[in-house]
């Protein structure tokens, strides 16, 4: 209840924190107005009580104008002192008070002043009232532990506004990662969507442009063309369908969706390849070295890679044959694409009448995905002439060590 009430005065406008601060003063210096006296001290008259009350009033203002708050309290003082002959405080509260706000306020220069005057507006009041170096001893104390507390007060707010701003700075620092993290998983999504529709979109142009062909000359081979159209739609949809997923909302939005299944690795390439064997190619397909399992974000960029690379020598190579070579190294997954088409410098990359597997990279996206995908697993892209000067090669390297990657 304390802490709850305590938080509650310390969120009150400051205006009403100095108001009731006054008032509290207020009766802390009654008190000697009202309790039984000594029949030979000093009379407890309403006049002393006034000054007594008016020495408090520039409480109200003290954030607003310390300086002038702590004159104001001297000078009621100073009369109260040399006019009336009224009941003494046990402590200056409402100076102290003042000398407080002043040390938390006020900028240096104003505190070195107001510190000299004091001091000597201190010692002119012991003067004059018992001269005795106890007196002038604690007066100094008071004063002072009321400036050191203020400057205290000073250091614990401004260490709170600086941990306060760093952790507006870690919150805007996280949301603007968090937006980048979106943009790059929107970037993600897109580029996955790419190569879905692109490779199922030339797949099936090439049987529906061979369909009516093996219509007229071989109808066994037209129904398999068919096949593999729907087949290939069917794929693109599932794959689709796990991609745009993870945009749908969460929860109560989609109660009975249907469950998504992971991203297609290397064990799905074998349907992969098979599909592009139903437009006509001749697809090799080969893996060396010490073949094992890796990860599923890995195997994720070996199938999409393959995939895009596939997709350039069906729309652009004009290649009878294509090779897939998977190369397992002790730090490194080497995949090279090799096809027996036109190659890079038959047509213009960008222009999609050329060139294999990096087809239509040079100035489109093919390339600059497949180099995309690489970077992100600390690999590179290499694309040119097949071997012998025939055709069109790609080489990726994707390294497969997270200490590599991380370096």
């Amino acid at each position: 209840m304390i802490r709850v009430w305590g938080e509650r005065i310390r969120r009150a406008d400051p205006r009403w924190q100095d108001l009731g601060l006054t008032l509290l003063v207020q009766i802390a210096t009654t008190i000697p107005f009202v309790v039984p006296r000594d029949p030979l001290d000093s009379p407890a008259t309403w006049p002393a009580y006034a000054l007594t009350t008016l020495g408090n009033v520039p409480l109200v203002w003290r954030r607003r104008a310390p300086v002038v708050a702590i004159f104001g309290m001297v000078a009621a003082g100073t009369l109260y002192t040399l006019v009336l002959d009224g009941p003494g405080q046990p402590l200056p509260y409402a100076p102290l008070i003042g000398v407080y706000t002043m040390a938390l306020l006020c900028p240096a220069r104003v505190r070195i002043a107001m510190g000299a005057t004091l001091t000597a507006l201190i010692l002119a009041s012991v003067a004059l009232n018992t001269g005795t170096a106890r007196e002038l001893l604690f007066a100094l104390f008071v004063f002072a532990a009321a400036y050191a507390l203020g400057r205290l007060q000073y250091t614990r707010q401004a260490y709170t506004q600086a941990v306060e701003a760093r952790a507006a700075e870690l919150e805007r620092a996280n949301r603007i990662e968090a937006e980048q993290a979106a943009a790059r998983e929107r970037a993600r999504i897109a580029r996955e969507m790419h190569d879905i529709l692109s490779h199922a979109v030339s797949i099936m142009i090439v049987q529906a442009e061979a369909g009516p062909v093996a219509v007229r000359r071989a109808p066994e081979r037209a129904e398999a063309a068919f096949d593999a159209i729907a087949e290939t739609g069917r794929d693109a949809m599932a794959q689709l369908r796990t991609m745009l997923g993870v945009l749908r909302a969460d929860g109560a939005a989609r109660p009975q969706a249907a469950p998504r299944s992971p991203q297609p690795g290397i064990e799905e390439l074998a349907g992969l390849l098979e599909r592009v064997r139903g437009s006509g190619l001749r697809v090799s397909y080969e893996r060396t070295g010490a073949v094992r399992a890796l990860p599923g974000a890995l195997e994720a960029t070996v199938h999409r890679v393959v995939q895009e690379a596939l997709t350039n020598v069906v729309k652009h190579a004009g290649a009878s044959a294509v090779s897939v070579r998977l190369e397992y190294g002790a730090r490194a997954l080497t995949v090279t694409v090799t096809d027996d088409g036109r190659g890079p410098g038959s047509a213009d990359a960008g222009g999609g009448s050329g060139g294999g597997a990096g087809a239509g990279a040079g100035g489109g996206h093919g390339l600059i995905g497949i180099r995309e995908r690489a970077a992100a697993h600390g690999g590179t892209a290499r694309y040119g002439l097949g071997p012998g000067g025939l055709g069109f090669s790609l080489r990726v390297v994707l390294v497969t060590s997270p200490l590599e990657v991380g370096s």
